[in-house]
């Protein structure tokens, strides 16, 4: 069965999809997205994850920083998103009594809680290094809903040639072990170039410095919220626009393959279909792309790749290196730091064994097929910041869901065969990291649901393949690229100044794959949209 033409055919309802569908409805485009999944979202979902247990869960992602406000205010979007006071609460492994409490709105109380690590020579060092990342913020990040600058052009937007070296051509643990002296303070600026990404900081592939850099320019001044309402809340908006512009939206429709010429074979309800694109947005993987367009006939997406797209494929798998754990708590557990409320501690990103010499001996280790014997994890507490995610009688009962995310797990180690008991020992390897740094176990304050089982849900990367075809887990969709074009990259085309390119002209990335991808942005999706609205075709 072949259908209607249509200016642009969507595969993928993650949010970046909904995002370039938004767009090009109310640009007047024909807009089909097809979605294998139920429901929309993507990885950016809120979910019951407990049975009986009335609370929805930013299942997958649960922060927000590098969501344009200018994305928001140009589809019309009602997201509220919410400060977090604290940044950040590191207990000290050498002596758990005490922590280091980042306080965003109180500078004497975290020089004090600088002292109290031994580390208060780093709490001036701490600040002009910010400061620093937030000239780079506000140089950048405007940037980003505008066809690419030029390396170049970045560095002069930047206007300091020091800080250009230091974050953008020297490895960024070079740069941290420079300018802090505290294992601890280098642990907790060195988290934000790791998460999501399996490297050394040290490594001169500078993976951990593109990393770390969208960590810290987000809407101009890096800072991270939480999504009132919950993930689902954000995905659900932007939906909202998609179909108030006029976009159509076909959920149960798993894509099968698609060509360069831009038909699009899907099977919904059991039956095969075909939509022909005049341009096609895909919002998957490069890898995933390669293996529909190869179903299709047609040659590796990727620039400059031989023409055998399943071997390239295969080539260029992507990896993550994470594991993610949901809990359901009957209250805030007890801290071992009897200076720190749980309320402060849990209030921003709390930090468990990631001194610099753990992040880097873990990483030694899990390259070695090891799981760390002490793994790196950090914890995000959505309910202190929004408790509208819980029904009234469990938010009334002091019940708080906590996210943990673990470093240094890499795909790698897992198969189909073998998940179920990795997932296992990377479960308990989450609990004992993070009970190392409480005063009574997890296990005592974990709620249980419906069938009496503790409230804890727990995926590895094949699981995040197997619920968001997310090749090797990797939440980035592979390696992070530059906000930049080199100077001698080709921009002849519209795809190719916005970060969208393929190596076929009517078939764009719109996901995380795209250049700025990445992370809960909408990027991808709005560059994709520009890239079609310049005359990509």
């Amino acid at each position: 069965m072949t259908e209607a033409t249509h200016d642009v055919v969507i595969v993928g309802g993650g949010h970046n999809g909904l995002v370039a569908a938004a767009y090009l409805a109310q640009a007047g485009k024909s807009v089909l997205l097809l979605e294998r999944d139920e429901r929309l979202g993507g990885a950016a979902v809120s979910a019951e994850a407990f049975a009986g247990v009335d609370a929805r869960l930013s299942r997958y992602s649960y922060l927000v920083s590098l969501l344009p406000q200018r994305i928001i205010d140009e589809l019309g979007l009602d997201i509220r998103l919410a400060h977090r006071r604290f940044s950040s609460y590191t207990p000290n492994p050498a002596a758990l009594e005490t922590g280091l409490l980042v306080d965003n709105d109180n500078q004497p109380a975290t020089r004090s809680s600088f002292a109290r690590v031994g580390a208060e020579a780093d709490f001036d060092a701490w600040n002009a290094f910010y400061a620093d990342t937030a000239r780079v913020a506000e140089s950048l990040f405007p940037s980003v809903c505008e066809p690419l600058p030029t390396r170049s052009e970045a560095r002069r937007l930047v206007a300091d040639d020091a800080l250009w070296q230091s974050l953008f051509e020297r490895p960024i643990g070079q740069v941290i072990t420079e300018r802090f002296d505290s294992d601890l303070v280098r642990g907790v600026v060195a988290t934000d170039g790791l998460i999501g990404t399996f490297t050394s900081s040290d490594d001169p592939s500078l993976d951990a410095n593109r990393c770390f850099l969208y960590h810290v320019i987000g809407n101009g001044t890096g800072d991270w919220h939480v999504p009132i309402g919950g993930m689902g809340a954000v995905s659900g908006e932007i939906e909202r626009a998609a179909r108030l512009a006029g976009a159509r939206i076909v959920t149960g429709a798993e894509v099968t393959s698609l060509d360069a010429d831009g038909v699009v074979r899907y099977r919904r309800n059991g039956h095969d279909r075909v939509a022909v694109g005049g341009a096609v947005l895909a919002n998957v993987s490069p890898y995933v792309l390669d293996q529909l367009l190869a179903a299709g006939g047609a040659s590796s997406a990727r620039v400059g790749l031989p023409a055998d797209a399943a071997a390239d494929a295969v080539a260029a798998r992507p990896e993550g290196a994470q594991v993610k754990v949901n809990l359901m708590l009957k209250r805030l557990p007890k801290l071992l730091d009897a200076t720190v409320t749980p309320e402060a501690a849990f209030g921003g990103t709390f930090h468990i064994n990631e001194l610099y010499s753990q992040l880097e001996g873990a990483y030694v280790e899990a390259a070695n097929g090891q799981i760390p014997d002490i793994l790196p994890c950090e914890i995000y507490c959505h309910t202190l910041a929004d408790p509208t995610i819980l029904g009234p009688e469990l938010a009334a009962s002091g019940a708080h869901t906590l996210t943990i995310f673990a470093l240094h797990a890499p795909d790698r180690w897992l198969t189909e065969e073998n998940n179920d008991e990795t997932r296992e020992r990377l479960q308990a390897a989450v609990l004992a990291s993070l009970n190392s740094v409480l005063a009574e176990p997890i296990e005592d304050v974990l709620m249980t649901d419906a069938a009496g089982n503790p409230c804890i849900e727990t995926k590895t990367t094949l699981d995040l393949e197997h619920a968001l075809n997310m090749t090797g887990g990797n939440i980035f969709h592979g390696p992070l690229s530059w906000p930049f074009l080199e100077d001698d990259a080709p921009r002849d085309t519209a795809a190719e100044r916005w970060g969208v390119a393929t190596a076929h002209p009517r078939v764009l990335i719109c996901g995380s794959g795209a250049v700025r991808g990445g992370a809960v942005s909408g990027l991808g999706g709005h560059n994709a949209a520009m890239a079609v609205l310049e005359g990509a075709l």
